[in-house]
């Protein structure tokens, strides 16, 4: 590429960073705001990556970006709330002068976030991050599946319910609704619609009636609307008595545990 050979280069390094809402944002570090492929990618001067290190082995590569927070484009409150977990990013350098032509940096998704003194430091891990989870499961008497997965099969319709939010006291959130079954929300999953948590998701550890118990407290204190889509305990004994699902439980509850080791005759 000619503007790389050049006596004078006019190098500038962008960032393409989308959420995994869709919502999508661009950064760069020069001076001024560019146009690339129809996404205007906003002056961030204080974006800095750090080195990017590659090898031929299957070892993880990651490299971390540093900047200043701003309102406008990527807030403290949206990243302790979450929404920015797991977002796309790619990093690349351009031509500021004519903006167009690509060089591939790095891509990845956004993994540990550290805050400090209003600057974030965000660590990029990149595709051969997937080699680090384990490749096969391992046996448990609980179910490993989710509740309505390609796997468990339990058909979801009328098990998604809308409700709205009434009041909340930490992790206890009050409704205007009461639950169809007893305990049919705990183990499952709420989604906000409205309010200031609008778009984030929540693990529902228990419902009792018209309360339902989240494993956290809601990132902000806004009642809203939500959608509350129930859940599973995942014993052996609720699949085959609540759901009749029993046939695609995916658990060992009856395979014999480290704990068999320990017995002897008259023990």
């Amino acid at each position: 590429m000619s503007w790389l050979d050049g006596t004078l280069t006019s190098i500038a390094l962008c960032w393409r960073i989308e959420r995994r809402d869709g919502v999508t944002i661009g950064l760069t570090a020069h001076d001024r705001d560019l146009m690339i492929g129809g996404l205007v990618y906003r002056a961030a001067p204080g974006m800095t990556p750090s080195a990017i290190q590659r090898g031929a082995g299957l070892d993880a590569d990651s490299m971390d970006v540093t900047g200043a927070l701003s309102s406008s484009a990527i807030s403290e409150g949206d990243l302790l709330a979450g929404r920015w977990d797991g977002a796309r990013v790619e990093v690349f350098a351009t031509d500021w002068t004519d903006p167009g032509e690509r060089v591939a940096l790095g891509a990845g998704t956004i993994g540990t976030v550290e805050i400090a003194d209003g600057m974030l430091t965000a660590e990029l891990k990149g595709v051969a991050a997937g080699l680090e989870r384990p490749v096969v499961e391992e046996t448990s008497p609980e179910c490993r599946a989710e509740l309505g997965d390609k796997r468990c099969r339990v058909a979801m319709a009328g098990r998604r319910r809308f409700a709205v939010v009434t009041g909340i006291d930490g992790a206890v959130l009050t409704l205007d609704s009461e639950e169809p079954e007893a305990g049919c929300y705990g183990g499952g999953r709420l989604r906000w619609f409205g309010g200031a948590n609008s778009g984030l998701e929540d693990a529902v550890a228990r419902s009792d009636g018209a309360t339902v118990t989240l494993r956290r407290a809601p990132r902000f204190a806004s009642p809203g609307r939500i959608e509350l889509i129930e859940g599973c305990d995942k014993s052996l004994a609720t699949c085959a008595g609540r759901f009749a699902n029993v046939l695609n439980f995916r658990g060992e509850p009856y395979l014999p545990g480290t704990d068999l080791l320990t017995r002897y005759p008259g023990g």
